[in-house]
């Protein structure tokens, strides 16, 4: 059955990030006085990002007076996480299309295949990556979503499900997904869709993604052609 609608993830997936958004996550921790690792953050990587914090304050003890509860805590982490991505997503010379990202763009759109991109970060952060490459202008991306617009993030199907609803697809078996983490793997087979593509240009390493399941680990976006052929 051939794919119709093609759901890319966005940081490390089509956007390049060399530990960016997890240094962005430790700066955040350490204004707390928590002094978190990448091996903490990585595993968390395409989820929703309040999530991924409630989940790494589990395993750190804090100073009760320093917040009334754990939301306060949480919301402080969070803003100083998405002050800091979104100057860096603004403004960072460092942020690119990741290689092969806009050709492949272009190659699906040429055979008629619908481009969406969906992301754990929220919607503020997606628009101003969207429209810093121009994707929606230029042609090359049809549609996007982000955590904060659905009910739950990954690896729950609700973003997915919903750019297929706005795509007029209503079967998962004419759906692509492609992303870099073991989220985005889960929520990929929990929608049922047809090929479930692993990039290794994320936080994961080809083994770390071959626990999970995929249908397919690619090293590059310029092989995916070949495997939706």
């Amino acid at each position: 059955m051939p794919v119709k609608l093609v759901v890319f993830d966005m940081a490390g997936t089509t956007v390049t990030d060399k530990d960016f958004v997890a240094t962005a996550f430790q700066n955040a921790f350490r204004n707390l006085g928590i002094i978190i690792s990448v091996n903490e953050i990585n595993p968390l990587m395409g989820y929703e990002k309040k999530l991924a914090i409630q989940t790494i304050l589990k395993n750190h003890s804090v100073d009760p007076d320093s917040y009334r509860d754990d939301d306060e805590m949480i919301e402080a982490i969070y803003t100083d996480f998405i002050e800091e991505m979104m100057d860096f997503y603004k403004h960072s010379s460092d942020v690119k299309p990741a290689p092969g990202a806009e050709e492949l763009f272009h190659h699906l759109k040429e055979k008629s295949i619908v481009v969406t991109l969906n992301t754990g970060f929220p919607k503020n952060i997606a628009d101003i990556i969207i429209n810093r490459f121009q994707w929606i202008e230029k042609g090359l991306v049809d549609d996007y979503i982000a955590s904060d617009e659905v009910k739950k993030g990954r690896p729950h199907s609700f973003m997915i499900e919903q750019l297929m609803y706005r795509s007029g697809i209503d079967d998962p078996l004419l759906v692509a997904k492609v992303g870099d983490t073991a989220v985005d793997i889960e929520e990929g087979k929990n929608v049922g869709c047809s090929y479930v593509i692993a990039v290794t240009t994320g936080a994961y390493k080809k083994t770390q993604l071959e626990a999970s399941g995929p249908t397919h680990i690619v090293n590059g976006l310029f092989e995916i052609p070949s495997i939706l052929k």
